[in-house]
């Protein structure tokens, strides 16, 4: 039975039994592969990176978009920086919101996605409220002259291309492009094992938003236990929003989810005190 290797760090590692290839091949930026694995069903990887698979992927997407929104409560206008599998965007047009612009460097990866892994992205793309952008999500924001209610950075590890979503000219582009109670939300990695993405998001954040943290999920494709994803806002406090308010917001939207719910949407702001070190360093 042949298998994938995921090396991601030094000395530790996961395998996935592949029971068939789907697609392979290089673009303009990175390798882009789809196999089957009888657990996880697709599995998506870029560059030796396991991005998505079909199993868990519904963990991550709802969490970066249902906390965010539900947290503001009168979302109009969303950016996402990312997101080529399309998982994001499905979840965001699950509520009312009238334009959704998402940004993605690679198209062949969006190509990809809507072809092997529909499951994943729906009919997001055909939505009419979609704006897909094959852009550098970077040059975007520090151009464009929109404003968004809530941009999502959706991007893969800080390595290459990437590495520029990362850093505090970036987020200060972002925090321009925010409007009233706007809030920027981000991936920052695998804490345990990737501390130094939470610790440079948080120096960033501590330095232009009044408003700042991080939450979590576990994610189960990605090893090493929880994910933490940072938030910032110049005026909305999003860690305090009671949960009452919240569900209000969730029943009345009628979201359907598989991981996302009101309560964790709360308890996902209590860090782990190994995270929350990190937000302090």
């Amino acid at each position: 039975m042949k298998r994938f290797d995921e090396r991601l760090y030094a000395g530790v590692g996961q395998t996935f039994e592949i029971s068939r290839e789907l697609y392979s091949d290089r673009s303009a930026f990175q390798t882009i592969e789809v196999f089957e694995n009888p657990v996880l069903g697709r599995v998506l990887v870029l560059d030796g990176v396991v991005q998505t698979t079909e199993a868990d992927e519904f963990v991550y997407h709802e969490m970066l978009t249902h906390v965010p929104i539900l947290a503001h409560g009168n979302v109009d206008q969303v950016l996402i920086v990312g997101g080529g599998d399309g998982g994001m965007l499905e979840e965001v047009l699950k509520h009312p919101v009238s334009k959704v612009t998402m940004v993605e460097l690679d198209g062949q990866v969006v190509d990809v996605c809507r072809e092997h892994l529909p499951s994943i992205c729906g009919a997001a793309f055909e939505d009419p409220r979609t704006n897909l952008v094959i852009a550098d999500g970077a040059e975007l924001i520090a151009n464009t002259a929109d404003r968004y209610d809530v941009i999502i950075v959706d991007a893969p590890d800080p390595v290459g291309p990437a590495e520029v979503l990362f850093a505090e000219s970036f987020y200060d582009n972002c925090r321009r492009r925010l409007g009233g109670h706007g809030v920027l939300v981000t991936q920052n990695g695998v804490p345990f094992l990737q501390g130094e993405e939470v610790r440079g998001s948080s120096r960033a954040f501590r330095a232009l938003f009044p408003c700042w943290g991080f939450y979590s999920a576990p994610v189960p494709t990605y090893y090493g236990g929880h994910m933490a994803f940072g938030w910032a806002s110049e005026a909305l406090d999003m860690a305090n929003i009671d949960t009452s308010v919240v569900r209000d917001r969730f029943t009345a939207r009628s979201i359907d989810s598989r991981y996302y719910n009101p309560e964790i949407h709360s308890a996902a702001f209590a860090l782990p005190t190994y995270i929350r070190d990190l937000t302090s360093a």
